[in-house]
């Protein structure tokens, strides 16, 4: 079949495959058509895809209009300008397509065309999934990034250094949130030589957070239901988070750097952070929000602005993969075609909504538009039936590569 790359619009730097990728993909009988110029930004050229076996198109109406399989790395839901009507009927489209962001009319748009949309943020939480997980895998890089930013906008060095001049103290770090990012950032930062110290709303993640470098940070607030069958972190009500957002604030007001990363894929993000909080840091302290897309986590962030908040610089990027465009496309890619190889059979796309991994994801198919968590929304509801944690219960879990392991 014929897999279509085209080109990721906007400032992404990002490209859905690498020469690499395209190798394996033509070696096994299929067809890659790239839109020219599509991987420049991530340091291939056309030449690179040329040579890995890619048909290299002009344009994006090139590339789209004989695929069979269209590979993106932002696209509909995910996009601020979508487009449905770009694909061709009967066309499969892979890539993070922002689920919970698509309007019904576009959703309607891709049914009327037969479109199979599979969006790469749902992929569940299991094993065999692990290989396909673009959230984690993109997470990863954020969580990385995260710990250079901060380490780069400090105003002070970042590891103990003794020397003749006298001894250098390690910068304190505090991150919020143990899932991928958050774990990563802490990895991070402590090989760049900080102390660190990084809390989670899950106990179970105080393991998982020494492990890689940290002190966990426990505060006398706790949760019966700190976290669902898959791991994510549940709604809590708005006694604990006021509880919450207090004790943090005293360890947040005793850090050079904080990084917070408690996003919600399907709305707003938790504020864990006061004002006051970042207001009582050290001036020449950093903050680093990887939530900013969501409203973010602290009540000074600005989604991609640098804001001077009473001497501490808070940082809000809204797509830190995309400043890491070679890393974050190399794995992105993978995470494509592992997914794309779950469908096939003797080389032939095979959509079957039995499997749970393509269940989850697929938003449109045969004609149909069939988002399970439109239904796991409507059980939820049905099953709380306007209790006083209705509102609490029936919020979606976040995706673990936006690290909801604090609260959501």
């Amino acid at each position: 079949m014929i897999v279509g790359v085209p080109a990721a619009g906007g400032e992404e730097t990002r490209v859905a495959m690498t020469p690499a990728v395209a190798t394996d993909l033509v070696d096994a009988g299929h067809e890659v058509h790239v839109e020219s110029g599509a991987g420049e930004r991530a340091g291939w050229d056309d030449t690179a895809y040329r040579e890995a076996g890619c048909e290299v198109h002009d344009d994006r109406e090139g590339v789209l209009v004989d695929a069979d399989v269209v590979f993106e790395v932002a696209a509909l839901g995910a996009v601020d300008d979508p487009d449905p009507e770009q694909y061709r009927q009967g066309q499969a489209v892979l890539g993070m397509l922002g689920p919970y962001g698509i309007d019904d009319a576009t959703l309607e748009i891709l049914a009327d065309r037969e479109v199979s949309a599979f969006a790469l943020e749902l992929v569940p939480r299991i094993s065999r999934a692990q290989s396909m997980d673009a959230n984690s895998s993109q997470a990863n890089v954020a969580g990385y990034k995260a710990a250079v930013r901060a380490a780069e906008n400090l105003d002070r060095m970042v590891p103990m250094q003794m020397t003749a001049a006298g001894t250098v103290q390690p910068a304190e770090v505090f991150v919020i949130g143990a899932g991928v990012a958050g774990l990563q950032a802490i990895s991070t930062a402590d090989r760049l030589g900080a102390s660190v110290r990084a809390y989670d709303i899950r106990p179970e993640a105080a393991e998982e957070i020494t492990s890689v470098g940290a002190e966990f940070v426990e505060l006398d607030v706790h949760a019966d239901d700190a976290s669902d069958e898959e791991g994510h972190a549940v709604e809590q009500d708005e006694t604990f988070y006021r509880k919450q957002r207090e004790q943090l604030g005293e360890v947040v007001a005793d850090s050079d750097a904080l990084i917070t990363t408690a996003a919600v894929a399907s709305g707003e993000a938790p504020r864990l952070v006061t004002d006051e909080a970042i207001a009582a840091m050290d001036d020449g302290s950093v903050v680093v929000d990887l939530a900013a897309d969501g409203g973010g986590n602290c009540d000074p962030t600005v989604p991609d602005e640098r804001v001077n908040h009473e001497g501490a610089t808070v940082l809000g990027p809204t797509n830190l993969p995309a400043t890491v465009p070679r890393t974050a496309s190399q794995l992105y890619a993978n995470n494509l075609v592992n997914f794309l190889e779950n469908m096939l059979e003797d080389g032939n796309l095979t959509i079957d909504t039995d499997d749970d991994i393509v269940d989850a994801t697929l938003l449109t198919h045969d004609g149909t538009v069939r988002n399970p968590h439109e239904d796991e929304q409507a059980k939820e509801e049905a099953t709380n039936d306007g209790s006083e944690d209705s509102e609490a219960a029936d919020a979606e879990q976040p995706a673990d590569a936006d690290d909801g392991g604090v609260e959501t």
